[in-house]
């Protein structure tokens, strides 16, 4: 004979008491209530909805609204808010309010008491997720794919992990001095002076103080300028300089370099390795894609690629994902592994929300704030690539200038840096004038002075000043590189 059946895990699961601490809630009420001023050390992260108890939110949002209009919030005041039959656990709310002020723990364990109610909530939310998460997957309706379920949820986590934080609010204008004396001294003891992290670039650090965290920069130019080129190579330098030291606490703090993350909207993550390991090897792409090396080339690329197999460069090939799904992988690759650089390749592939399909002027809008957001969020620096409109063609000094940047109200307004990348030679070698002629050896003296030659041109910079870096680039392995430095040179015999 076989024993009774036992329940399955669902009904088990149903009749658990979803996490809460009702003692907690009571002693801090009760603190509130004897010492107003106890409400100001919670209030920034507990909300009402927070407490388990249904009266407990009750009482915590009468007493609230009465501490904010400057009064007292007290068992005689907070009585006057309920009904006189109102009962609390067989008690009047009266007596029960009483009762709370009784129990009050002491003003030096509130905040404790506020955090361990927030924390319990926090798990009463992640079961509510979690417990939608299936009911979706067992009955999921026609219009929700997988994906979208899987979006919806990590929506829901991530604002579920960015409540609640304890370090917003003002900050004392003493505390912000110390930041930047600490900024001041932090440039100073690293190697090259810069405030920010270096792009390897010698000369546009110098103009930049390096890229500046929480800083959104606009890196814009025409196609074939070499945008995505600059781009990789500064990725490819911050992340092979990645240094950490590791804190008391257990967390890794970055002290040189850093971890990049590569948003590729455009190419595959495959095209993007082959150019920065033909930048690093210095063997054309083209090459390599089509196979035709020599066994040295070979060897350089194995000894190249087995170096650059440590590199903390971590590159998203999904195309066409929207500004939301970029905000949600960023801040999920800055809990995983860290993130010190940011970079989108391009924004114009980037899409809003539903609600602005079809006015794009908008759409970009949005975008462009919410890289803005990211960045001040998450402290880093994001570089976005952005396109430039035609009427760039149409001047004779082909040089960009803000007013090209396609929809450039929002672009050029949330930029904290734009950045233009301009190659002379591009547009040179498409006015070849006849062999032979004057104005063929005018050209080709022309030529020859902007061979391989880039302007990176700083047209917007919050803090710092505008100007123009000239570049080294080498077009067969989309390496930018500095200019040789003419006081560098050695004495001439």
């Amino acid at each position: 004979m076989k024993g009774p059946v036992p329940a399955n895990d669902t009904t088990a699961a149903a009749m658990r008491v979803a996490p809460h601490n009702a003692e907690a809630e009571r002693q801090l009420l009760g603190a509130i209530i004897v010492n107003n001023e106890t409400y100001y050390r919670v209030s920034d992260f507990l909300e009402p909805e927070h407490f388990f108890i249904a009266p407990h939110r009750e009482i915590y949002e009468k007493a609230g609204q009465l501490i904010r209009a400057g009064k007292v919030a007290s068992p005689i005041t907070l009585k006057t808010f309920f009904p006189q039959d109102a009962r609390i656990a067989d008690m009047s709310a009266a007596q029960y309010i009483l009762r709370l002020a009784a129990d009050a723990a002491s003003v030096i364990n509130a905040e404790d008491y506020g955090r361990a109610i927030y924390d319990l909530a926090i798990r009463r939310t992640l079961i509510r997720i979690g417990e939608d998460m299936v009911n979706i997957a067992f009955d999921a309706p026609i219009d929700m794919p997988p994906t979208a379920q899987i979006d919806d949820a990590e929506r829901r986590l991530f604002e579920l992990a960015e409540k609640g934080r304890t370090d917003t609010g003002f900050v004392s204008f003493g505390d912000a001095l110390t930041a930047t004396i600490e900024m001041a001294a932090a440039a100073y003891q690293r190697e090259g002076a810069l405030s920010g992290i270096a792009s390897g670039l010698r000369d546009l650090d110098g103009l930049m103080g390096g890229l500046q965290p929480s800083d959104l920069i606009v890196l814009a130019g025409r196609p074939a300028m070499g945008k995505t080129s600059l781009a990789t190579n500064i990725a490819y330098n911050v992340a092979e300089a990645y240094m950490a030291e590791e804190q008391p606490d257990g967390t890794m703090k970055t002290v040189n370099g850093g971890v990049v993350g590569f948003f590729s909207l455009e190419m595959s993550a495959e095209q993007l390795a082959t150019r920065i390991i033909s930048e690093q090897t210095e063997i054309s792409s083209s090459k390599i894609r089509r196979g035709d090396i020599s066994e040295h080339d070979f060897e350089k690329l194995a000894a190249a690629a087995q170096t650059m197999q440590l590199v903390p460069l971590h590159v998203d090939q999904t195309g066409g994902i929207s500004i939301a799904q970029l905000v949600a992988r960023a801040r999920r690759l800055k809990r995983q592994r860290g993130l010190d650089l940011l970079i989108v390749d391009y924004i114009q592939l980037l899409t809003g929300s539903q609600k602005n399909s079809g006015n794009r002027v908008q759409e970009i809008t949005e975008i462009t704030t919410g890289l803005k957001a990211l960045a001040k969020e998450l402290n880093v620096p994001i570089i976005a690539l952005s396109q430039l409109s035609r009427q760039v063609e149409s001047r004779d000094d082909k040089r960009p200038i803000l007013s090209d940047l396609r929809e450039s109200g929002s672009i050029e307004q949330d930029a904290d840096v734009v950045m233009f990348v301009f190659r002379e030679e591009y547009y040179l070698g498409k006015t070849m004038p006849e062999e032979g002629t004057e104005e063929y050896v005018k050209w080709e003296e022309k030529l020859d002075r902007v061979r391989n030659r880039a302007e990176v041109i700083i047209a917007k910079q919050r803090h710092g000043p505008t100007g123009t870096v000239n570049l080294h680039f080498q077009g067969e392995f989309t390496r930018f590189s500095d200019l040789a430095d003419p006081d560098r040179f050695p004495e001439p015999h």
